[in-house]
């Protein structure tokens, strides 16, 4: 009897599970999100979240999420035309001066240009009418690799002006790095997966507290060593960015090991960070801070890391502090699409003024709801079946036996 009563167990755990879902956000609602979005993306790293945003959510066969995505196809159809996407490369690169290896010139940030990398290397992929795009693309990464002031270990600032290192860098640089050698392939493309992984290997050395969380600035002439939510999210983001890049190249066997410890980073970064949750599901600014103030941003970013990482380790543990998260966020678009109680990307340590808007945090909103999409498509067709109570893992400690748990459990059930 023993069988049929675990078998009835995973039947009642699953249509538990299938109730529990929800709709996400509202049709209306995300086109109104994304048209905002648009609308105001100007910054670099503004333009990069939100090409990065709109391909996982319109485009996800697009998106290294996607176990086939890499390589995209050659042309494009109609119905992975990713043409919100590829204005942003376009425009870019028809901006980018002649004399600049960046993809924007004069930017005082080094990682932050890179950001549109993906996007403009998806353009030069699916369009080899335009050489233009492959030139900006390898101007862009010769700048980071050679170019770009490096610390004693050889992390790449993020500051061109001084060595600087930010946990924002691991959004924007990496995950172009890695993205760049998956498509070009052969030894010179496994040695740029290698470099996207060490990039954040040195940054973790320098920003990691013994509590998992992330300093958001060290080094230079100022730092900021506040556990600030949306360099967490940034850092934890980008690390999966780079884990499913790796996950899905050809060479993804060779980097196991790397995978497995970017996998236990990110976790400990997102277990760490719940703990800190507020009862209305909100995170503060300054995560463990608690005269800070409610940011939804930071919430929504890392909400949306939560959800993939439920899929890419079939751990649900943190997902009741990502649906608080996801209620808390819907509850903060107002009418008209806007994503409010954000923190003001400009200062990092201040609410938003009641007349403005962030670009990420709407761009923030748009990752949530293509993560959670895939999280409740995974647990409908029973690829993620959740644990019928549960909660937060223990905390973000340095004990080696939950890091080894996490090790083990990605191993076994890391997607392809």
């Amino acid at each position: 009897m023993a069988p049929v009563l675990s078998s009835l167990g995973l039947i009642l755990s699953s249509i538990e599970a299938l109730s529990s879902l929800h709709a996400g956000f509202s049709n209306a609602v995300v086109e109104q999100v994304r048209s905002n979005l648009i609308a105001i993306a100007s910054q670099s790293w503004e333009l990069g979240t939100a090409a990065e945003a709109l391909t996982e959510l319109d485009w996800p066969a697009l998106s290294v999420f996607n176990a086939s995505a890499i390589p995209p196809p050659y042309e494009l159809d109609a119905a992975n035309n990713a043409s919100d996407v590829l204005k942003i490369a376009t425009s870019t690169v028809s901006a980018k001066p002649s004399d600049s290896l960046a993809l924007v010139a004069n930017d005082g940030a080094v990682g932050d240009p890179a950001s549109i990398g993906v996007a403009v290397l998806l353009a030069n992929w699916t369009d080899s009418s335009d050489i233009s795009y492959a030139s900006a693309a390898s101007e862009q990464l010769d700048y980071l690799l050679n170019v770009a002031p490096r610390t004693d270990s050889g992390a790449i600032s993020q500051r061109s002006d001084q060595v600087q290192l930010w946990a924002d860098f691991i959004y924007m640089a990496p995950p172009f790095i890695a993205y760049y050698g998956a498509l070009q392939g052969g030894d010179n493309g496994t040695s740029l997966l290698q470099t996207a992984f060490e990039q954040i290997s040195l940054y973790r050395d320098v920003l990691r507290d013994d509590d998992g969380l992330w300093r958001h600035v060290a080094l230079g002439s100022w730092e900021d060593s506040t556990h600030w939510a949306t360099g967490n999210g940034w850092a934890a983001a980008g690390m999966l960015r780079v884990l499913e890049t790796l996950d899905h190249s050809s060479v993804a066997s060779d980097f196991a090991e790397q995978s497995a410890s970017l996998a236990q980073w990110i976790q400990e970064i997102i277990s760490a960070t719940w703990q800190y949750q507020a009862e209305n599901g909100t995170l503060l600014n300054t995560i463990d801070d608690p005269t800070s103030f409610p940011d939804s941003s930071g919430t929504a970013l890392l909400a949306s890391v939560t959800y993939r990482m439920a899929v890419y380790s079939n751990d649900t543990s943190l997902i009741p502090y990502a649906d608080k998260a996801f209620q808390v966020i819907g509850d903060s678009i107002d009418e008209n699409g806007w994503l409010r109680n954000t923190v003001d990307p400009e200062t990092f340590d201040t609410p938003s003024a009641a007349s403005s808007a962030s670009p990420e945090g709407q761009a923030f909103v748009l990752l949530l709801q293509a993560a959670y999409t895939e999280y409740a498509q995974s647990v409908a067709s029973g690829q993620v079946i959740p644990t019928s109570n549960s909660t937060s893992s223990s905390g973000s400690s340095n004990g080696d036996d939950d890091d080894s748990n996490i090790l083990r459990r990605c191993r076994l059930v890391r997607r392809k």
